[in-house]
């Protein structure tokens, strides 16, 4: 279970920094360029660690925690779960416009 929390945490928050960091560093000026930056290193750094806990970096060593089986599981629900979500969005949408 808390593998699962993990792992996910690990992959969303390196994503979402990257993503964050790239709009910031290009849109910002001055210090928010400099903020920008941190984040895409700080996101690449959450990244590494994610992909050698998940057995990816294998020349790493051994890792302290092991996401093998669990990186796979964890992106088919959180996967599920958005295209549910979406689903169900697309049926309100449809309620509400044929109302």
């Amino acid at each position: 279970m808390l593998n699962y929390f993990l792992s996910m945490l690990m992959l969303v928050f390196a994503i979402a920094s990257i993503i964050a960091g790239i709009f910031t560093a290009y849109f910002g000026s001055g210090k928010s360029r400099a903020v920008g930056a941190v984040l895409i290193i700080i996101g690449l750094i959450v990244g590494v660690l994610f992909l050698w806990f998940a057995g990816f970096l294998g020349f790493m060593g051994t890792a302290p925690l092991e996401f093998k089986g669990v990186v796979v599981d964890g992106i088919v629900a959180v996967v599920g779960a958005v295209i549910g979500a979406l689903i169900a969005l697309g049926i309100f949408l449809l309620a509400i416009m044929k109302a």
